[in-house]
């Protein structure tokens, strides 16, 4: 059956020979927003994703064909864990008639807390992000969580005869997947590693929980982020990984900041 533009006899350039025998490492569309279907502790949220797509472009082809990564986007019809994330990803490259390519997609999912002591359940907010890509015909998958915490400093505590400066932190965990990873298991590679965690909402018995907390596991951003990194050399499911801690001083109008690096 001829489909619509060969029965109008729309021209498609974008398959036309190229002549200047350029090989285009990365083209496609950026920042598409689009729903988003994601696996989370079991269950399923709905949510809307950021989506950067692209192939690699032989030196040979003009073009590639843009509405097809839409047209990709709107056929993802299940919700998604990393193995569906993966398989995705291949359908896209064959979809696109390219060997090579990219998908990136930057996301908001919760996960439900209860407060320490009062037991109370409320929904804390974290980014997300997955990036599938195809090179040389070997693919990568890597999953990235942004987690809110909370640290105190030792050397404040240490000479202060009372209280100690403490601040909100951001640990950012990329970690490459070798083996299935739950988005809550991510997470807690932060928060277990913070001087404490966050909650949405907290009773005056919980605030005092969390400042005890704290105070009693003071952290330097150097710490955060030798402990993360430990907690993730400690896991078979985990490759290649980033961890990046900066703090918002509360004393200072900077940041503190380390990252950590295996390759």
């Amino acid at each position: 059956m001829t489909n619509l533009t060969d029965a109008l006899h729309i021209p498609d350039t974008q398959s036309e020979r190229d002549e200047r025998h350029l090989l285009i490492q990365r083209v496609g569309v950026k920042d598409v927003r689009y729903p988003l279907q994601l696996k989370v502790a079991g269950a399923v949220q709905s949510t809307a994703a950021l989506w950067d797509l692209d192939v690699a472009l032989p030196a040979e082809k003009k073009g590639t064909h843009m509405s097809r990564f839409v047209a990709w986007l709107d056929a993802l019809d299940v919700p998604l864990d990393a193995a569906a994330f993966r398989e995705r990803h291949a359908q896209m490259l064959a979809k696109l008639g390219a060997d090579e390519g990219r998908i990136d997609a930057r996301f908001s999912f919760f996960l439900r807390k209860r407060a320490p002591v009062s037991g109370l359940s409320s929904l804390l907010d974290y980014q997300g992000r997955w990036i599938a890509e195809t090179r040389a015909g070997v693919t990568t998958l890597s999953a990235e969580v942004a987690v809110p915490v909370k640290s105190l400093c030792p050397c404040s505590k240490e000479i202060s005869d009372y209280g100690a400066h403490n601040q909100r932190s951001l640990v950012t965990i990329r970690v490459q997947v070798l083996q299935p990873i739950e988005w809550h298991e991510l997470v807690r590679f932060a928060e277990d590693q913070a001087s404490s965690e966050l909650w949405p909402m907290l009773k005056r018995v919980d605030e005092k929980w969390v400042t005890e907390r704290a105070y009693e596991n003071p952290k330097f951003v150097e710490d955060l982020v030798r402990d993360v990194a430990l907690a993730l050399n400690r896991d078979a499911r985990v490759g290649r990984y980033r961890v990046e801690v900066e703090n918002f001083e509360s004393i200072h109008n900077h940041s503190a900041y380390a990252r950590i690096d295996r390759p």
